[in-house]
């Protein structure tokens, strides 16, 4: 925490001259910390915006500020883990005003992290955890991870989890968890649910924007929802899913 707060970017935020003016030629996108206030140093900030040029760092307070158009487009969106109650019920406006944004808890400490893997596994929004504890050059990379649609989660979060199921009787969850399954995939529109369709058939996106006449960003955005709709961490996953209810299998996580 100590690294973060003195905001010391160290050789991991260090960029020659001609990477760093690529960088600054990459349109402007936001990334958008929904948190309370001091959670976020101006230091910090600072090495966000040398370690990413392009980045336009936004800070609320509260999710209702969080849903309105900023006028760069927000490609990472970070909560604050006391707020993603509040952050996954307004989850549809979020990711309708920000459909490109990756979206992801903020823990104090990443050893004792507030939410549980099943929060986040089940959350329409996030899709990953990042720690505030960690080493500068380490949380930065893990923000580049993220802005590149990659998920995280800190160790001790999956350990608990580990230990949570190995306690937990056998099958606990599942029909629940199959029935949350079909409604999730009944919430798709008939658009969302071709593309899905031909992503678990192995097809990438520029092949299924050739054969839907589509954009490769439009075929990306149509991802992104699929994804926060679904509660999936990445296209696999969501394709998954997919299969499994067509072959009229539950979902097991285990």
């Amino acid at each position: 925490m100590a690294q973060l707060a003195n905001g010391n970017a160290g050789n991991g935020a260090t960029i020659n001259g001609a990477a760093k003016a690529d960088r600054q030629s990459e349109p402007r996108r936001t990334i958008l910390f929904i948190a309370n206030a001091g959670m976020i140093s101006d230091s910090l900030i600072s090495a966000i915006e040398r370690e990413f040029p392009w980045a336009v760092v936004e800070q609320v307070e509260r999710i209702d500020q969080a849903c309105v158009a900023f006028v760069h487009p927000v490609s990472l969106i970070l909560v604050d883990s006391r707020l993603l109650g509040a952050a996954e019920a307004a989850s549809r406006d979020l990711s309708r005003l920000h459909p490109l944004a990756f979206a992801a808890v903020l823990e104090l400490d990443g050893s004792r992290p507030v939410c549980s893997f099943a929060e986040v596994f089940g959350s329409r929004l996030v899709r990953g955890v990042l720690p505030m504890d960690l080493k500068l050059d380490v949380w930065l990379s893990v923000i580049r991870l993220m802005l590149r649609g990659g998920d995280y989660f800190p160790p001790g979060m999956f350990q608990s989890y580990a230990s949570e199921a190995r306690l937990a009787p056998p099958g606990l969850g599942r029909v629940s968890t199959a029935t949350k399954t079909n409604e999730d995939l009944a919430d798709l529109t008939d658009r969302e649910n071709q593309i899905l369709a031909m992503v678990s058939r192995g097809l990438q996106n520029k092949a299924i924007a050739a054969e839907l006449r589509l954009s490769e960003h439009t075929v990306k955005i149509h991802l992104h929802n699929i994804i926060s709709k679904l509660g999936a961490h990445n296209r696999t996953e969501a394709a998954a899913r997919f299969r499994d209810h067509q072959n009229g299998r539950p979902l097991d996580l285990s």
